[in-house]
């Protein structure tokens, strides 16, 4: 199933991650934010339901001079019970939306920021303040350096498959959640939603493995 998602990753199909019953015990929808369309959001706003993210490669983050939100709240307390410490950092619009809220906003925020990270990856940072403006409706999310060998969250193992795949590390995350009981979809609801979609669906022991083989 890795090696499938592998692959609808790099035709820009989505899949689904979980990441572990031990972290947040909850299953993302992944696609790369490169290919991410307007139907690929309201998929995610309205078969997911979470939070609609853009996660980043930190060496790509360094190069845009993104900072983590924890840096910038001064004298706010992070309070993390599953994990050291959370990835967020800024929320952005592209300067080319209207109010960065729709499905067409928010697809063509995905796919600047995934041109930034690009530009960036391939050492040009580029004007990135000037192409984005903050607060936006786009939450980005920096990976932890060393990504999975420093933290095994979603952020990282999304950017991980994304490395797998040979893509540009820009990665839309939008949490599935159980509209039922009020909480994070089960994994077995996540599975059952992925064979009756047809979505590919990964654990982040799988992701983990294949990156240290």
């Amino acid at each position: 199933m890795l090696l499938r998602a592998v692959e609808d990753l790099r035709e820009g199909r989505p899949v689904l991650l979980f990441d572990a019953a031990d972290r947040e015990g909850e299953t993302d929808m992944v696609i790369p934010a490169e290919a991410a369309t307007y139907e690929d959001v309201r998929l995610m706003r309205e078969a997911a339901g979470g939070l609609i993210c853009v996660a980043i490669h930190p060496d790509s983050a360094e190069s845009l001079g993104l900072p983590f939100a924890r840096d910038l709240l001064d004298g706010f307390e992070e309070h993390v019970t599953y994990d050291g410490a959370t990835s967020f950092s800024v929320w952005v619009n592209h300067r080319d939306t209207f109010t960065g809220i729709t499905d067409r906003d928010r697809a063509l925020t995905a796919r600047k920021v995934a041109e930034s990270v690009r530009d960036a990856s391939n050492g040009g940072a580029g004007e990135f303040r000037s192409e984005f403006s903050v607060p936006g409706h786009v939450p980005l999310l920096i990976g932890a350096k060393g990504l999975l060998d420093a933290r095994q969250g979603q952020t990282e193992l999304s950017l991980e498959l994304a490395r797998m795949a040979s893509i540009t590390p820009a990665m839309v995350l939008c949490e599935m959640l159980d509209g039922e009981t009020g909480n994070a979809l089960s994994e077995e609801g996540a599975r059952e939603f992925a064979e009756r979609s047809g979505i590919s669906f990964v654990e982040g022991s799988q992701v983990t493995n294949r990156s240290v083989a």
